[in-house]
């Protein structure tokens, strides 16, 4: 039972017997432990450590599980003694302890300000414990530690199964299938293990509900009636992190159609599922603790659960109390127990950057070869783990173990400038438990992290160890040179140590009994994970050390150390008044609220404009009231955004041109309507101009001049006409949706335009100008020279000098980024880069799967209709030139293959592609009439799986190619420009008939592979895929996968097979083959891990 639903306040201590109070140590007889009950007065009235306690504590043993929900405490009677604040432990067995937090993850407690005064403290969450422990951490300024003490809750009863990684618990139906509206899963668990299924249940439709633990957070994967299981239709919902720390966590799921909300111990997910169905359908049965194979009992799909439940209940059902008496509806595969296995991990936390260390002597006899085996998780990319001197040769040296820059290195070191050094892993720093193991054999040192392969240094002579080891940091007052630290400490948690394949006893170091220590916890994993429900806004990326947390706010279009204030102007008129022209820019509509920023044009003097997707004319035929034609309008805005546009402006409007032949706008006999439009609400609109919605008639009703008198409308007349107007009511723009029915008869045919969202006057702008920021230099007034330099020393917001970030030396941003100039600093502009990243360095890579390509249209996205030729609203992109620099860089085993093609309106291209042989091709076809000029600068097969790396620059008829590291220059036949650019695609290439028959048949077969940092002139496609949501310039086909295989291909040189590859973790992006994304981009940026296996 809850304590919430009845009363859990009785004393749990009072009775309790004097065994159940523990201590550190403890001053005298009559201040030992059994005298720290709450009023209690006799014998020294309370409990005091000795004063040489470096780490007092003060513990009670409940003798049961208990629900706790209240702590008392006070100070020792009749003396000057108190603790002023103090941190709360808890634990079931005794050992591995967890801190209790307050809401606002504060461990720390306000304790007493005298000795008899007694402070109440109500836990904000109960918390269901045997053991509890009294840390001080602040005490009376005049005497020493005292402390009495009281505890407040109830009994607690739980339903208990420990699984050992092997086992599960089937939960089986009456019925072959049980069909569910309405869902209501809890349960608590502690696991041993990042990862682990705790429930499953699918059904043969194609419905699944999945918990489980991944990377050590707790993941709920839910689909409902999607037979196909599309990545549209998946849902993942994660909470929590760090949770394999061996404590309890609770869980609640309640769903209602599709309705979820996801709960872990105090934070709750609220959700929608996808898929077209309400109810959840599972097939015969739940399985907890693992998905087991069917009809092979005991073998499972993905990573059992190691670690105990209790209190689970499915839909009211209490589960393990059904296992425990052995009832027919639960199966039990494995060995799963009713009492909770304790591991006895006892864990040190390393506290200091600077001076945490611990001593320990090597176990005798010393042995000729020396080992060393530890566990380790932290969050700081720098820390020495090991540092232990040896002789080599008679000489002296080190072995040093260290984190760096996220690696784990491993150093044999003999002097300054003689080291041997190997290197393991990626992102050791991600808050994991990790295993490394150091071993001597004969004339090698060997180390393995985790289930890495060996890493192994070479000696020229035998160590001998001495007698000794340093771990995590080094003594800050060393006398000798027996430590040796060439970063800084370690800070996170150690535990499993093992030295010449003996345990060491870390509760023997904590009472000074084994080697010694400086800033240290022990019994306790002091990581917490600031990342976890973290402040950084805007989708901005977290990452943290242990004693910190930052936002990278790279590509979030905000700034500051939250990512929270917009770098974007709020309106059109925010930009003409600071100067700007008209042009494209992005706004924020609600500066630093959830609205992301949206692309407009801004004419300077008049207009925000919003575009859409059709703004060329069409044609309708066909087209009847039982079976109307019905057009789209997907904008380069949100509809929250579209809403938030129009509500901050005066005045909003939309022309809308309606060209007609035999097709009428109403029946003429009772005036219902035949065609009409749909606002933004989805409602039916049938007024086509003017502000005025109430009125069923167009523009030249209105103003009375249609060409028949007799109809309000033109196209009413049943001839060749047009009505055009424009749409002005707020409340009703943008138009969605256009719907015509009249097409039908012989002759009938329509066109209509729709133009882009304009509005003007934005009502949030504050007329005055902004201060000015820059720099101001000799400034002159009426003849007099101002010493500016002595004024700003003065001047609030004023400084002296202007030498900028950017106009120093040093190279900040590369790959073609732009530095900007800062208040505070710089910051790297990769719009113009293939890369992205703070300094625009990070590789952008994707994988294709079979059929998949990248397509970037080079033409103008958006024609701002009125009243022109058809020549103008066509009227390309400036792009015409002589010059061109591409650069990509790919992995692949598959040819023939395309790498990439551009093509112009002209009906010229170039393109790279891989022959049937794998080599390497690249066609320039210029001219129409002659045949294209081909270059073939690698004939061995590039279909190898190994990354490759091909830049080429043309500069009129030269032609320059760069593949790998070999050179080459070539000569085009002529020197004609590309004229009109119109698309550059990556993979795929469909309706290629204007390509010549080789390369048709390369563009047929697309790409699988990978792609990374891929450039053309000033374009980077990839990163426009996955960056430029809402933009119509990007359009993608078929499954592509977020990766990172530039960035591997230095940290590895094996060969990895391209399915392995395709099957690491990544995001998947899905559409369906036969699809295209116009007007935006289904995307989904997450952090990815992708590692390479080495093929064997």
């Amino acid at each position: 039972m809850c304590a919430s639903h009845y009363s859990c306040d009785g004393s749990l201590a009072s009775f309790l017997p004097a065994t159940s109070f523990q201590s550190s140590s403890h001053f005298s007889d009559s201040r030992a432990a059994y005298f720290a009950k709450l009023n209690k007065i006799d014998g020294g009235g309370g409990w005091s450590p000795e004063s040489t306690d470096r780490s007092p504590w003060l513990q009670v043993d409940l003798q049961d599980r208990m629900e706790v929900t209240a702590v008392a405490t006070q100070g020792r009677h009749g003396s000057t003694d108190w603790v002023s604040a103090y941190m709360l432990l808890y634990s079931d067995t005794g050992r591995v302890w967890k801190q209790y937090m307050l809401e606002d993850n504060v461990g720390r407690l306000v304790g007493n300000v005298n000795p008899d005064s007694v402070v109440h403290h109500k836990l904000s969450q109960s918390i269901r414990t045997r053991f509890l422990r009294f840390v001080p951490l602040e005490w009376s300024p005049s005497g020493r530690v005292g402390l009495r003490v009281a505890v407040y809750g109830c009994a607690y009863r739980s339903y208990v199964a420990d699984f050992d990684g092997r086992s599960s618990l089937l939960y089986r139906f009456n019925q072959k299938s049980m069909s569910t509206v309405k869902d209501v899963i809890s349960l608590r668990f502690k696991s041993r293990q990042a990862e682990g299924v705790l429930l499953h249940g699918e059904g043969q439709r194609g419905d699944y509900i999945t918990l489980e633990l991944h990377r050590g957070r707790l993941a709920l994967h839910l689909n409902l009636g999607d037979r196909v299981r599309s990545s549209s239709f998946r849902m993942v919902v994660t909470l929590g992190s760090l949770l394999d720390d061996l404590h309890w966590h609770s869980v609640l799921i309640e769903r209602f159609n599709k309705q979820v909300n996801f709960t872990l111990d105090r934070h709750t997910q609220h959700f929608r599922t996808k898929g077209d169905g309400d109810s959840l359908e599972v097939d015969y049965e739940l399985s907890f603790g693992g998905i087991p194979l069917p009809g092979k009992p005991g073998t499972f799909i993905r990573r059992n659960f190691h670690g105990c439940m209790e209190n689970l209940y499915y839909n009211g059902v209490n589960v393990i109390d059904l296992a425990k008496r052995r009832k027919p509806q639960i199966y039990s595969v494995g060995n799963v127990t009713f009492s909770c296995s304790e591991p006895q991990l006892v864990a040190a936390t390393f506290q200091s950057s600077s001076s945490s260390f611990l001593l320990l002597p090597a176990p005798a006899p010393i042995l000729e070869d020396l080992s060393v085996r530890l566990q380790f998780r932290t969050w700081n990319p720098d820390g020495l783990l090991l540092s232990s001197p040896l002789i080599s040769g008679q000489e002296p040296c080190y072995l040093i173990l260290q984190i760096s820059s996220g690696r784990l290195h491993l150093t044999h070191q003999t002097s300054a400038l003689k080291m041997s050094e190997v290197s393991a892993g990626q992102r050791v720093n991600d808050g994991l438990w990790h295993s490394v193991s150091l071993n001597t054999r004969g004339l090698q040192i060997i180390m393995i992290l985790d289930s890495e392969p060996a890493s192994t240094i070479q000696l020229k002579n035998y160590l001998q160890p001495k007698d000794k080891h340093y771990f995590g940091g080094c003594p800050v007052s060393q006398n000798d040179s027996s430590c040796l630290n060439p970063t800084m400490a370690f800070q996170g948690c150690v535990r499993l140590i093992r030295v010449n394949n003996q345990p060491v006893d870390l509760l023997s170091v904590q009472q000074g009994r084994l080697g010694s220590y400086n800033q240290l916890q022990f019994d306790l994993c002091g990581i917490r994970d600031r990342c976890l429900y973290n402040f950084c806004e805007h989708g901005s990326q977290c990452s943290q050390t242990w004693s910190s947390f930052s936002c990278d706010c790279t590509g979030t279009g905000y700034s500051g150390a939250t990512c929270h204030n917009s770098v974007y102007e709020a309106s059109c008129e925010h930009y003409r008044l600071a100067g700007s022209t008209s042009g494209y820019f992005p706004i924020d509509l609600d500066g630093s609220g959830p609205l992301d920023p949206i692309q407009v044009y801004c004419n300077i003097t008049v207009w925000t404009v919003v575009r859409h997707n059709s703004s060329i004319a069409v044609k309708v035929r066909g087209s009847t009231l039982q079976k109307p034609y019905v057009g789209w309008f997907n904008y380069s805005a949100s509809p929250e955004q579209l809403k938030a546009l129009v509500s901050l402006s005066d005045r909003c409007e939309q022309r809308i041109a309606y060209h007609c032949r035999r097709s009428r706008l109403f029946n003429p006999w009772d005036g219902t309507p035949l065609s009409w439009w749909v606002d933004r609400r989805g409602e039916k609109r049938t007024y086509w101009g003017g502000f005025q919605p109430g009125v069923q008639q167009c523009s030249c009703g209105l103003e009375e001049n249609c060409a028949d008198m007799n109809y309000f409308c033109n196209c009413d007349a049943d001839r060749v006409e047009n009505d055009t107007g424009i749409l002005s009511y707020k409340e009703h723009l943008p138009l969605r949706e256009i719907v015509i029915g009249d097409t039908y008869r012989l002759g009938s045919e329509a066109m209509y335009v729709v133009g882009p969202l304009q509005c003007s006057d934005d009502r949030g702008t504050a007329t005055r100008q902004r201060g000015f920021f820059g720099c101001i230099r000799e400034f002159n007034m009426n003849g007099v020279n101002f010493d500016l330099e002595e004024r700003a020393k003065v001047t609030p917001g004023v400084s002296s000098g202007c030498a900028g970030h950017c106009s120093s030396s040093a190279r900040l941003c590369h790959n073609r980024g732009k530095c900007i100039e800062k208040s505070s600093g710089y910051m790297c502009d990769c719009t113009n880069s293939a890369y992205g990243g703070p300094s625009c360095t990070e590789e952008v890579s994707m994988s294709f799967e079979r059929g998949a390509s990248v397509t970037y249209i080079f033409q103008e996205p958006f024609s701002v209709i009125q009243n022109r030729s058809a020549a103008v609203l066509s009227i390309p992109s400036q792009y015409s030139k002589t010059r061109d620099n591409m650069a990509l860089s790919f992995q692949t085993t598959q040819s023939p293959a395309m790498l990439l093609t551009v093509n112009t309106l002209s009906q010229q291209y170039v393109a790279i592609i891989l022959a049937r042989n794998g080599s390497l091709q690249i066609w320039y076809q210029l001219n129409k009439e002659k045949r294209p000029d081909v270059f073939s600068p690698i004939f061995s097969s590039l279909a190898d799986g190994r990354l490759h790396r091909v830049h080429i620059q043309r500069e009129g008829k030269d032609v320059f190619v760069q593949v790998d590291h070999e050179n080459k220059k070539y000569t085009l036949s002529y020197d004609v420009a590309f004229n009109s650019m119109k698309s550059l695609t990556l993979g795929k290439v469909t309706g290629s008939d204007l390509l010549d028959e080789e390369v048709a048949h390369a563009g047929s077969k697309g790409f699988i592979g990978c792609f990374s940092s891929v450039q053309y002139n000033h374009v980077a496609p990839l990163k426009a895929a996955l960056l430029n949501r809402g933009s119509s310039l990007v359009s993608i086909r078929g499954h592509l996968l977020e990766s990172n295989c530039g960035a591997l291909a230095d940290l590895s040189t094996s060969v990895s097979r391209l399915g392995k590859f395709l099957e690491m973790n990544t995001k998947v992006i899905k559409l369906q083959p036969d699809s295209a994304v116009i007007g935006g981009l289904f995307y989904h940026l997450s952090l990815l891990h992708c590692f390479i296996c080495n093929s064997q």
